[in-house]
């Protein structure tokens, strides 16, 4: 149904193959869907990126935003459509300066400021466009985020995206600790906040097709997007029979306010990983960490993808080196959309405030340009202002 999205955006969603530092021996290195940057620096340290297409169009969409004294981690797992992920994407983290500039510091209410902003933004592109575009109310988008800040990690989150630390434990072994909430009516804790959140209902959380779904739709719980499940006036009509709601909603079904993580970053705390549903489908937590504290920086979100890659062939009796010559939407009977970002944690980079160019690098996309990370500059300035 989003055919016309493939023609429009083919230009840009080429793999970033002269970017992408691959060995020839690495069974990613000419799988055609796949796209990374190795080792990249960042405001405490390096970070490795890499991206798989699996859907006909690439709905996850993603960004690192380095700067000095910050880094900005985005991962937005679109669904219905790429709209509401490519609009988080050109927009959220801008909000998210414009705000810590005006207030003159980056917090938890900053962040849950920029989602909203966001949030509002979307619905009013809906608005204007739903007459000519009536499915772009069905579009919308899990929303990950991590910035680094003056020795600080927020996350904040919306769906079932996942953000980890690695840190080390007793005996030095690495130890996953999940930092974000899965949105998700897979979880009982999920489905009886939607009840008791929704007590008229009866159909809040319906099973269908072997999975808990809101109204017999949807999976997550909270989005941004999704405009026909939060406002009545963006009903769908039955000849949208996927999308249609038996009954118009008395008052919105997902929620758009994120769960925010605060963490002082501690010696222990080795690396982060950031990454879409589609990685955690194939490996746990621990299996994650475990991967990338016992290998090489250099291309490490990569090898993570690659692994979970293996693991979804295997699951339908292919190996992943003949899954990899399938195009782009039939490789989405193997798995989706995989999004991941691996940043290390160098402390002593943290204390010295070592400089690294401000750059804001955008999965799958063949360009990398200037960040607008200028928040020390103008919180800087408005200190001084004050003062």
């Amino acid at each position: 149904m989003f055919s016309w999205l493939g023609r429009t955006s083919s230009s840009y969603l080429r793999p970033l193959g002269r970017y992408a530092r691959m060995s020839k021996d690495d069974d990613t290195a000419d799988d055609g869907l796949v796209w990374c940057r190795d080792l990249e620096k960042h405001s405490c340290g390096e970070f490795s990126f890499a991206v798989v297409q699996a859907n006909e169009v690439l709905e996850d969409q993603s960004q690192v935003e380095t700067g000095h004294g910050g880094t900005f981690v985005g991962v937005y797992d679109g669904h219905g459509g790429p709209e509401a992920s490519r609009f988080i994407c050109d927009n959220l983290f801008l909000h998210l300066i414009r705000l810590a500039r005006e207030n003159g510091t980056i917090s938890e209410d900053i962040l849950r400021g920029a989602f909203s902003a966001t949030e509002d933004g979307f619905l009013s592109l809906v608005r204007r466009t739903c007459g000519i575009q009536p499915l772009i109310a069905a579009t919308g988008s899990c929303c990950l985020v991590g910035v680094i800040w003056k020795g600080t990690l927020y996350v904040a989150n919306l769906g079932d995206s996942r953000a980890l630390v690695g840190s080390l434990g007793r005996s030095n072994k690495i130890v996953a600790e999940q930092l974000t909430s899965d949105h998700n009516a897979s979880l009982e804790e999920v489905r009886q906040e939607l009840k008791s959140l929704h007590p008229d209902d009866s159909h809040i959380v319906v099973m269908k097709n072997g999975a808990w779904r809101i109204k017999g739709i949807i999976q997550v719980s909270r989005s941004i997007g999704d405009a026909y499940l939060k406002r009545p006036e963006f009903s769908l009509d039955p000849s949208f029979p996927r999308f249609h709601l038996p009954e118009p909603i008395r008052r919105p079904v997902l929620r758009a306010d994120p769960s925010i993580c605060t963490r002082v970053l501690q010696p222990s705390d080795k690396f982060l990983i950031f990454a879409s549903d589609g990685l955690w489908e194939h490996m746990t937590n621990q299996e994650a960490v475990e991967i990338v504290f016992n290998n090489p920086r250099a291309g490490i979100a990569r090898r993570l993808l690659k692994s979970a890659l293996n693991e979804a062939s295997k699951k339908r009796g292919m190996r992943y080196n003949v899954m990899k010559k399938l195009g782009k939407g039939d490789r989405r009977f193997f798995h989706d959309d995989i999004t991941v970002v691996v940043v290390f944690l160098d402390h002593e980079m943290l204390e010295e405030k070592i400089s690294v160019p401000e750059l804001s690098v955008r999965g799958f996309i063949d360009t990398v340009g200037p960040s607008n990370f200028n928040v020390l500059q103008g919180i800087d300035a408005t200190a001084k202002s004050i003062n």
